[in-house]
């Protein structure tokens, strides 16, 4: 007989297996991050910087304000516990996982094979390349095209170089060493992962059955098109054989979710046999677009009625909500999203539009979510918050941030100080 769940056990599930049930502790150390990416699986990397660039949010959002050049001591080192690599988009994963991933580097390897390939076209830049980083170890690409050599014609310039080193990374032949601010540096794979990982086979049913038995782990509670996307594979065959399995094996217990529906069907589910049921979720939290909790459009509208779209590429006359607007959960609802950036300039944490979701309570929610940026705007080290007047939620957090025990009105009408 399959279990039942209501919508909110489902949210309050999903949340507890991403680390929401936890109190964030009072100082943040490298074992904190340690304990939060088991949890995650693995952390997306986004360059976007107006406010803060997306990596560094999973922690905060969870584990409250800590100091971002600690995230990266443990994940850009080159002796880090973690590599990149496209374990959903480019992400940070634990480099012991390099091993589960063979399948994913075999298929870039078989097209950049393919006779019409940039591969093929451009075999001597992608073996010079190669040399380079045998000889001279980690390199930046701009280290690379310093050197690199001057011939007549267009076989050599520096988007070469940078596809040459993109092409090896996904194939698995070059890695990344670790970045200096944003900018990676590569080397190849053996100068990065340790022997002994790099050494081991995986075969791909069993990488399919580990990847699917982490990504139900990581979501508590979810469909199969869920369990599909938190790794983007995309065999669906292969994830539904992973399930049966896990299932079989008693890993996952089917059930069915109310609400979770399509097309007037129930949508059939799996919940971890680990997975915690609290009683209630009491966290607030900036999630960025790219956390686990909101990165599957899907998902996100099923489970927490949050209809989600990143606006960047979107003219601005035609934004609906905003440039980069991030969800605020407030329990286990996602209540809000507000629109921020970073003004270093003037050390202000502007909240460029604010917005209700359906679910929200504003006369209970504007304060948690005030409290929340009053954090965001200390762990960024800003003095200020600005709020502007557009939004449903613009009123109700700015009157919130003005009553905050930890700021205080400023003079001008829409800002509040630190």
């Amino acid at each position: 007989m399959t279990d039942t769940l209501s919508a909110a056990q489902a949210r309050r599930i999903a949340l507890a297996a991403q680390g929401f049930t936890r109190s964030r502790p009072a100082s943040v150390s490298a074992r904190s991050l340690h304990g939060a990416m088991q949890r995650l699986g693995v952390l997306q990397i986004d360059s976007v910087n107006v406010f803060a660039r997306s990596h560094y949010m999973p922690m905060f959002s969870r584990l409250g304000s800590y100091e971002p050049a600690l995230l990266d001591r443990v994940f850009f080192s080159r002796r880090s516990r973690y590599v990149e690599y496209l374990a959903h988009e480019a992400t940070f994963m634990p480099v012991d996982d390099w091993p589960l991933w063979r399948f994913r580097r075999d298929h870039f390897a078989r097209k950049l094979a393919a006779p019409d390939s940039w591969a093929t076209a451009n075999r001597r830049t992608l073996d010079w390349v190669r040399d380079e980083l045998r000889s001279r170890g980690p390199v930046r690409p701009a280290d690379i095209r310093a050197d690199a050599p001057r011939e007549r014609g267009t076989w050599w310039d520096w988007d070469d170089t940078k596809i040459a080193l993109e092409q090896l990374w996904r194939t698995g032949e070059v890695a990344v060493a670790g970045r200096k601010g944003f900018e990676r540096t590569y080397a190849l794979a053996e100068q990065v992962v340790p022997a002994d990982v790099l050494a081991q086979e995986v075969p791909i049913k069993t990488a399919m059955r580990e990847l699917v038995r982490r990504a139900a782990r990581s979501s508590g509670v979810a469909t199969a098109a869920d369990l599909a996307d938190y790794y983007r594979i995309r065999d669906r065959a292969a994830v539904t054989q992973a399930i049966a399995e896990l299932t079989d094996a008693g890993e996952l217990v089917p059930v069915q979710v109310q609400g979770w529906q399509r097309q007037g069907r129930p949508l059939a589910a799996w919940r971890h046999v680990e997975a915690a049921l609290p009683r209630r979720v009491d966290a607030a939290a900036l999630l960025t677009p790219f956390d686990p909790v909101v990165w599957f459009r899907d998902r996100a509208l099923r489970a927490f009625e949050l209809d989600y779209r990143i606006e960047i590429y979107v003219p601005a006359h035609k934004r609906r909500y905003g440039y980069y607007c991030l969800p605020v959960l407030v329990g286990d609802r996602i209540v809000a999203r507000v629109d921020l950036k970073a003004e270093r300039a003037t050390s202000t944490l502007q909240v460029q539009s604010a917005w209700w979701e359906p679910q929200a309570r504003p006369s209970d929610d504007a304060e948690r979510i005030a409290a929340e940026l009053a954090l965001a705007a200390s762990w960024q080290g800003l003095e200020h918050v600005s709020v502007s007047g557009w939004g449903t939620a613009a009123d109700d957090v700015h009157r919130a941030l003005g009553t905050h025990p930890s700021v205080r009105r400023h003079v001008h009408a829409r800002e509040v100080t630190m």
